[in-house]
């Protein structure tokens, strides 16, 4: 496997190995000791999968006491997925990365504890599937803005296309407003 830094360095892009013939692929998607020789040592509670429309946009979502740190990988279609450092004291505190990971490239995301994570799917009928270093927490969660300016996340929709939201995602609150992390 192969890791490729973000311009977050705590947020990171894996590129498994690929085996492919005639008949289809395989690829390892998660491996302990791998995950740990790559420093990435993650315990994983849960397993999410999420099925989107195009120009749906889940997110910025994040637990503030039971924050999770998340593997991302699509297997059917793409999005834009997006990380927001929330730790104050990080020197990347408020920046984003957003990367395309995609059924075709199969590379995954880790984004670790103490961000926000939203995505855009860019195709219809697009599934995510992610696992989470702790449970999910409903009151816990917290969702920032997906449009805060002072973000100013450059989300790959279409001209003068608005994205799908839920009524939570719709609701969400300025990074200034937000509670964070330490």
């Amino acid at each position: 496997m192969r890791v490729v830094d973000t311009q977050i360095p705590d947020v990171k892009i894996l590129m498994p190995k690929v085996f492919s013939d005639d008949r289809g692929f395989f690829q390892e998607t998660w491996n302990a000791r791998t995950f740990a020789g790559l420093g990435l040592d993650a315990a994983f509670v849960q397993d999410n999968h999420s099925n989107s429309a195009k120009n749906v946009l889940r997110g910025l979502h994040y637990q503030i006491r039971q924050p999770q740190g998340k593997l991302m990988r699509v297997v059917r279609g793409s999005v834009f997925d997006v990380a927001v450092d929330l730790r104050r004291s990080s020197p990347s505190f408020g920046q984003w990365v957003g990367v395309e990971i995609s059924a075709q490239n199969r590379q995954m995301l880790w984004i670790p504890p103490g961000f926000a994570h939203g995505f855009l799917a860019l195709e219809d009928n697009t599934d995510l599937i992610y696992k989470c270093t702790d449970y999910y927490a409903p009151q816990d969660e917290r969702s920032l803005m997906w449009n805060d300016s002072t973000l100013a996340i450059e989300w790959p929709l279409p001209h003068g296309t608005a994205p799908r939201l839920s009524a939570k995602d719709m609701n969400g609150v300025p990074l200034h407003a937000a509670e964070l992390f330490a």
